[in-house]
């Protein structure tokens, strides 16, 4: 492992949903539930989700460069998501749920900037990606019982993830066969 880890920090609807997907890569060091882009300082779920904090749920995911790159962190976030969608994800609405990505470096921004406009380019979605690049924040960790929730709770996880029509979407509009790649 490097000395130096990165930070890749992604909002993309309820933050339980959105561990998983990175949490099993190797060269994922860590997979955080938290809240940024707001203008409260150390925010509450609770304060969160009234919308009034200006903050999204997010991931913060700590990893190794020489292991796995801040590009195929991106790939795999795009599809976890709907990037159409400006009024939250899936059954989750309001605010604190859209989607964006957070840059720490000019690289990290270019290389977002690069992989939306591709995703425009693509034909995949008829609708505009909403998705915003915005300049990482302060991020503040989610309570404890928010943290590695598909591992703590799988049940409740599972029957969340299942009601809330996010793999549906993916299924529909994340397969390969809409990909141009």
């Amino acid at each position: 492992m490097t000395e130096k880890l990165e930070k890749a920090t992604f909002a993309g609807g309820c933050f339980w949903c959105m561990v998983k997907p990175f949490d099993q890569w190797d060269g994922v060091c860590q997979v955080q539930s938290g809240y940024t882009g707001g203008h409260t300082q150390n925010p509450t779920y609770e304060q969160v989700k009234t919308g009034t904090t200006g903050h999204l749920e997010a991931v913060e995911i700590t990893y190794d460069p020489e292991i796995i790159s801040y590009e195929t962190i991106l790939g795999l976030y795009w599809p976890q998501i709907d990037p159409t969608d400006d009024g939250g994800q899936f059954q989750d609405r309001g605010d604190s749920y859209r989607t964006a990505i957070f840059f720490h470096t000019t690289e990290q921004k270019q290389l977002a900037e690069a992989s939306k406009k591709a995703l425009e380019k693509s034909g995949r979605f008829q609708k505009p990606i909403v998705t915003r690049i915005l300049p990482a924040a302060p991020f503040y960790p989610a309570e404890d019982y928010h943290q590695d929730f598909y591992k703590k709770k799988p049940n409740e996880y599972e029957a969340d993830r299942l009601k809330s029509g996010r793999d549906e979407f993916i299924s529909a509009h994340w397969t390969q066969k809409h990909s141009k790649q």
